[in-house]
């Protein structure tokens, strides 16, 4: 008996439904494949990079010079393929002499691609490590097998170098706050008061500012939270000398000379986003800006006369809001001198020859 079906068509629709799941189950495992993969490969990049950095910051400190004035090269190279083995728990993980590169580095290219030179004394080395089927098989594949991608090539690349030791005069560390020169001369060595809470600010005309005595803007005049922790932590930089001189409140801009009085521009209060610097400089020795008078333009902000800087103690700091709030320092002497920035890693002079601090990566 001959079949006749209720809806014309449905057949036809079943053979044209077909082709198009299976071209639809093509792209979604392929969908699948980049996913999965992909995952995968960002993994084995990540491991490697941070491998990477660990043997190059571990290799350079060995570049410090022997007590004869020699370096141990093959010592730095060994402890590089120590440490990347050891981070990627791969004991197999070969890294040739090629791939790990000692040299001096180029102080103008720190900040961009880093050049080592084969000249002086060394103090950077570049580790890259290699996944790419050459000493080291390639990263295998999973769902992309069946588009016919079998392995994927990965690579990581780290330099360190060590930073050199620098020939700083005193003074490269402030506390910015604004401190009347009133209060200082009535103190003896050894006093102590509160940089917040034991006063008011008062323009010439004996007109209280509102807030607490303020922070100086020692750099550009709408210095933000986060650079003056900066120059709590850091010391000043040569960025902050740059803004000074370009606004005209300094002469020139490689040092501030305390024998020269300035006008800088502050705020009023206290932020308690400066307590994480604030806290830390617990116990050491900062310098701070004292002012003979004041101006007040209205708002928030306000001119000190910065007539002198001097040399206090962080003993103590309490953040309870905005009536609570001080930082107890110890008053020491009054500083004449320069105060210079901070060294940056791309100076070229100022430096002790063959003398290095701590390692940092640039690359």
């Amino acid at each position: 008996m001959k079949h006749t079906s209720l809806l014309p068509g449905l057949d036809e629709r079943r053979g044209v439904i077909l082709p198009l799941v299976a071209l639809m189950m093509t792209a979604l495992v392929g969908m699948v494949a980049f996913a999965v993969d992909y995952g995968f490969l960002l993994k084995t990049r990540t491991d490697l990079q941070r491998s990477a950095d660990a043997a190059a910051l571990a290799a350079v400190q060995d570049l410090i010079r022997q007590p004869d004035g020699t370096q141990d090269l093959d010592k730095a190279r060994a402890t590089a393929r120590t440490y990347a083995q050891d981070n990627l728990n791969d004991a197999s993980l070969q890294v040739p002499s090629a791939d790990i590169q000692i040299g001096r580095y180029d102080p103008t290219s720190v900040y961009s691609n880093v050049t080592l030179l084969n000249t002086g004394t060394f103090d950077a080395v570049r580790v890259t490590l290699r996944r790419d089927g050459g000493v080291n098989p390639a990263v295998p594949l999973f769902f992309a097998r069946v588009l016919g991608l079998q392995t994927a090539n990965v690579t990581a690349s780290a330099t360190a170098i060590l930073q050199k030791a620098e020939l700083l005069e005193p003074g490269a560390e402030v506390l910015p706050f604004a401190t009347p020169k009133s209060l200082w001369d009535s103190l003896e060595p050894g006093d102590k008061w509160s940089a917040y809470g034991d006063g008011k600010l008062t323009d010439d005309d004996g007109h209280t500012v509102p807030g607490n005595w303020g922070t100086v803007d020692i750099g550009s005049t709408s210095n933000s939270t986060t650079e003056l922790n900066s120059q709590i932590d850091n010391g000043l930089a040569q960025s902050d000398l740059d803004a000074l001189c370009a606004d005209g409140r300094i002469s020139q801009s490689k040092y501030i000379d305390t024998a020269e009085p300035a006008w800088m521009q502050g705020d009023t209060g206290l932020s308690s986003g400066l307590k994480q610097s604030v806290v830390p400089a617990h116990g050491k020795k900062k310098l701070i800006p004292i002012y003979d008078t004041m101006y007040d333009p209205g708002g928030s902000h306000v001119d000190f006369h910065v007539v002198g800087w001097g040399v206090v103690k962080v003993i103590y700091s309490e953040w309870k809001g905005e009536t609570n709030t001080r930082v107890i320092v110890k008053k020491s002497h009054l500083f004449e001198g320069k105060l210079r920035p901070k060294g940056s890693l791309n100076a070229t002079n100022g430096y002790v020859d063959g003398a290095y601090t701590s390692p940092v990566l640039v690359e």
